[in-house]
C-alpha cells in the first residue's frame, strides 16, 4: 500500500468518524450527565445500583428498583435477562435465569423500565444487555426505539465495541439514547481514548479482569486505572465489577471515579428468593453514604 493510498483511507476513516452521530449529544445522555453533575455539586460520586428485570418476578423487580432509587440511587441500571450473559458472574447469571424461568421477556422487561420511569421520573434509567439480544443481525433500530419509548436514557451493550457499534449508535442517536461503552484494565491506553470518545452519557470502567461478582477487595491497581481512564475521557467515568462494600465505594470516590456501579452485591442482598427488598435498600443507603470524597 502506498503512502498516498494509506493517507486517503485514513482521511476517509476520519471523515466517517466525524459524520457518525454521537450518542453523547442526545436527550438521554444529557439526563445522565445531569445526574453526575448533581452528584458533583455535593462533592461525591454518583451511585448506580443494578437490578435484574423480572427477578424474582416483575412485581419483585419493580419493588427492588424503586427501593434502590428511594435509598439514594443517582442513576439505575436495569439488566435485561438473557440466556447467555457472558460478562456476568454466578450471581447475575442465577438471577437472569430465574427471571427467564419466571416468564421474563424483552417486552416484559421494557414494561418494567416504563413502570419504573413513570414511578421515579427524576432518575435516569440505563438498560444493560448483549448484542445478540439488542441488535441481532440488523442495526437494532426496533429495540432502540422500544427502549427509548419505555423511558430509558441510555443502554449498555456489554459485548459491543465501537468498531462494530456505528450502526447501533446511529439508530440510538435518532431515538435520543446514549450508548455506553466499556473499557477494562486490559484495554490499551490509546484504545481507551478512542472508546471514551464514542461513549454516550458515561464510560463504564471495568475494575478487574473477569466477570461480575461481589469481591472482598478491589485490585490494588484500580486507583491508577481510574486516573488514567479519566484523563482521556470526555464523559463521566463510572467504575463497576467487584464493587460490593461501602469501603470499595469510598475508595473509588477518593480515587476520582465519577460514579460507582454496584450489581451482584445487591442481588445477593435480596436473599435466596430475591424478596428481601428491605435488606437490599438498606445496603444501597449504606453505599450512598460512602460516596462522599
Amino acid at each position: 500500500m502506498t503512502g498516498a493510498t494509506a493517507g486517503g483511507k485514513a482521511a476517509v476513516g476520519a471523515a466517517a468518524a466525524a459524520a457518525q452521530p454521537h450518542t453523547n449529544d442526545t436527550a438521554g445522555a444529557r439526563r445522565i450527565a445531569a445526574a453526575f453533575a448533581t452528584a458533583r455539586t455535593t462533592n461525591r460520586a454518583a451511585l448506580i445500583p443494578y437490578v435484574v428485570a423480572g427477578y424474582p418476578d416483575m412485581d419483585g423487580s419493580f419493588a427492588a428498583a424503586t427501593a434502590a432509587i428511594d435509598a439514594g440511587a443517582d442513576l439505575l441500571e436495569i439488566g435485561l435477562p438473557y440466556s447467555d450473559p457472558l460478562a456476568d458472574g454466578a450471581t447475575l447469571q442465577r438471577a437472569s435465569q430465574a427471571a427467564l424461568a419466571a416468564g421474563a421477556t424483552f417486552a416484559r422487561s421494557l414494561a418494567l423500565v416504563a413502570r419504573v420511569a413513570a414511578a421515579r421520573p427524576a432518575v435516569p434509567l440505563v438498560a444493560m444487555g448483549y448484542a445478540n439480544q439488542l441488535i441481532g443481525g440488523g442495526d437494532g433500530r426496533d429495540r432502540a426505539a422500544a427502549l427509548a419509548k419505555a423511558g430509558a436514557a441510555g443502554v449498555i451493550v456489554a459485548d459491543l465495541t465501537p468498531d462494530e457499534g456505528g450502526a447501533f449508535e446511529a439508530v440510538a442517536a435518532e431515538r435520543g439514547l446514549g450508548v455506553v461503552y466499556l473499557v477494562a484494565p486490559t484495554t490499551r491506553p490509546e484504545r481507551r481514548a478512542t472508546v471514551a470518545q464514542r461513549s454516550g452519557g458515561f464510560l463504564y470502567c471495568v475494575s478487574l479482569v473477569g466477570v461480575t461478582g461481589a469481591r472482598t477487595s478491589l485490585p490494588s491497581t484500580v486507583r491508577r486505572l481510574v486516573a488514567e481512564v479519566r484523563s482521556v475521557s470526555p464523559v463521566p467515568v463510572a467504575v463497576g465489577f467487584g464493587v460490593s462494600r461501602p469501603a470499595h465505594v469510598l475508595a473509588l470516590a477518593a480515587a476520582g471515579a465519577d460514579g460507582v456501579i454496584v450489581a451482584s452485591a445487591l442481588v445477593d442482598a435480596l436473599g435466596p428468593h430475591g424478596t428481601d427488598v428491605a435488606r437490599m435498600g438498606a445496603l444501597v443507603a449504606t453505599l450512598r453514604a460512602a460516596t462522599g470524597r
